[in-house]
């Protein structure tokens, strides 16, 4: 039988977004593993991620998803492990060099999670504690509005409280950090939340690749009937700048 592991990476663009001339920062990549052998799995990941600041402005969009199956050699039956979808984008409005407004909008489905889908709207404050060349990190806080529903559950929506944390640090003009997470409870029952961290290590190929290393992680209070608590997901891949 043959065995071979393959790890490859391919850039993906939307034009509309690619427009460096209007002051656009893209950069989209995706990653594949794919294994064949005593066992027989496929896992692949995508995303893209889009910014613009001008004046007072920071306009910031995102979209992400990963997609993973393993097929039983016995029964010939593959079992999806991964299948998860979502988006972002974020205005923040700057009212001094570290104090601004913003308005966020969040949008994820997970098939294995039973996530039909959960879309928070939330209002807000941030405030950066550190901002300069290398290093930022800024603290974001406001209410919000969660609409969900469970596979072959009714839909509910319930306010929340968005608590968020964003920090990013440049080692050199090669190599940065990104990270970020947000904490958004009930606000009449705290106890049941949701809690998303993503940490990605980046460094330079050339001036359009780098290679990037991300870590996503999803904590779910309460989770759907029969299904964790947690997802930890790990992706390896190419990114393309443009």
């Amino acid at each position: 039988m043959k065995h071979y592991l393959l790890i490859a990476a391919a850039a993906v663009s939307i034009p509309v977004l690619a427009q460096t001339n209007t002051g656009w920062q893209t950069s989209a990549g995706v990653n594949i593993a794919l294994n064949q052998g005593n066992s027989d799995t496929l896992l692949a990941g995508a995303n893209i991620l889009t910014l613009k600041k001008w004046d007072k402005n920071e306009f910031t969009a995102g979209a992400d998803g990963v997609y993973g199956n393993n097929k039983d050699l016995n029964t010939g039956e593959r079992v999806t492990t991964a299948q998860n979808y979502g988006a972002f984008l974020q205005y923040n409005r700057l009212v001094s060099d570290r104090l601004y407004f913003l308005g966020r909008s969040d949008a994820r489905q997970d098939r294995v999670a039973d996530i039909k889908y959960r879309v928070t709207l939330s209002p807000g404050a941030g405030y950066y504690v550190i901002k300069n060349e290398r290093t930022t990190l800024a603290f974001e806080a406001g209410p919000g509005l969660v609409l969900e529903q469970f596979e072959n559950g009714p839909s509910t929506k319930y306010f929340t409280v968005r608590i968020g944390e964003k920090f990013t640090h440049k080692f050199n003009d090669k190599v940065r950090l990104m990270q970020e997470a947000d904490f958004t409870p009930k606000v009449d029952q705290w106890e049941n939340y949701v809690l998303n961290a993503q940490a990605t290590l980046e460094a330079d190929l050339t001036t359009k690749l780098a290679v990037r290393l991300t870590v996503q992680d999803t904590y779910r209070s309460e989770p759907a009937p029969g299904r964790k608590s947690n997802d930890l997901r790990i992706l390896a891949g190419i990114a393309y700048k443009f």
